[in-house]
């Protein structure tokens, strides 16, 4: 009997995060497909550069879908050109950047895609230790997706977060360890500005990131050690 062909489906932004899951999707499936949203998002080069990667990577199959009913309804410095992004909390204590509903949105369409191709496994780039405040990034949030999920399919399906408990230096050395951290510094896009690259070294994710990569190429070894123990717990 022939052995089942192992299949995975990335939500792909274009930027670091996602990136660096695709890249190691690769090593740990057959197939990996890769789901891109349009929801009329402020850095709307994330699309060009996600579809760009998603070929120059491989993937097996990659599906822009258009979603910008939910940019009606998320009023947001993500969705809205008028508001500028912003360093400080909202009043609720959330950033200005944050898309209400936007992962639940994304991870249910996701798992639709993944039923339709017969993957059971979709692999998204939230993370908890080192992120930018949004609720729907963390480890409860999408247990009680998958959790949803897979009820309401009644199928099996596994969303998997490679990087939940990565600090940001720890996520560059994990594409340094598949030889790609230059591919993702200089072609993957997480500026909310939308630059490519470094971006433009002032909004939040370009902060964080950059931090992340001075940390980083200043302790490899150390971050290394780190990343190689996170991976064996």
């Amino acid at each position: 009997m022939s052995k089942a062909v192992s299949k995975a489906v990335v939500v792909f932004s274009g930027g670091q995060d996602s990136t660096t899951c695709l890249i190691q999707a690769l090593t740990q499936y057959d197939e990996v497909h890769g789901i891109t949203f349009d929801y009329g998002q402020r850095h709307r080069q994330e699309i060009e550069v996600a579809e760009t990667l998603g070929q120059q990577l491989g993937l097996k199959s990659h599906k822009t879908l258009d979603v910008s009913m939910l940019n009606e309804l998320a009023i947001s410095a993500l969705t809205r050109d008028s508001i500028q992004v912003s360093n400080e909390l909202m009043d609720n204590g959330l950033p200005n950047t944050f898309v209400p509903g936007r992962n639940i949105l994304f991870l249910t369409l996701a798992g639709i895609f993944a039923y339709q191709l017969g993957a059971d496994t979709v692999i998204t780039g939230v993370c908890e230790t080192d992120f930018s405040g949004y609720p729907d990034c963390r480890n409860d949030f999408v247990k009680a997706m998958q959790s949803a999920l897979e009820q309401g399919m009644d199928r099996k399906l596994t969303l998997s977060t490679p990087l939940m408990w990565l600090n940001k230096a720890e996520t560059w050395a994990l594409a340094d360890k598949y030889h790609s951290l230059d591919l993702v510094r200089d072609e993957t896009l997480t500026c909310y500005n939308g630059i490519v690259g470094t971006g433009c070294g002032t909004c939040p994710a370009c902060l964080l990131r950059q931090k992340g990569l001075d940390d980083y190429c200043n302790n490899k070894e150390q971050v290394q050690q780190e990343l190689n123990t996170k991976c064996q717990s």
